[in-house]
């Protein structure tokens, strides 16, 4: 099963996301692509029994200009899906 997950648009420091097969207990988390780390928040987590969805996330004020992903972990951690880069102003 090919998991996907879809940057759809940044605005007012909130980001837009589809996501395809990603099952319960997944999280959808921010990554900054100079340093490859996973920021500690925002992260989503998957609550649907639905594998097919849309999420939001709210960017905290913290989070600094540049260039950032967003990964999709499985249950156990492991990533299952990225998305294209996306810079933040």
């Amino acid at each position: 099963m090919n998991s996907v997950v879809n940057f759809i648009e940044l605005e007012n420091r909130v980001i837009s996301a589809v996501y395809r097969n990603l099952m319960v207990r997944a999280k959808v988390v921010l990554v900054d692509r100079v340093s490859g780390a996973a920021l500690p928040e925002p992260v989503a987590t998957i609550v649907s029994p639905l594998p097919t969805g849309s999420l939001r996330m709210r960017l905290p004020d913290w989070i600094k200009p540049g260039i950032y992903f967003l990964q999709a972990l499985n249950a156990h951690g492991e990533g299952v899906a990225r998305s294209v880069e996306f810079r933040i102003c």
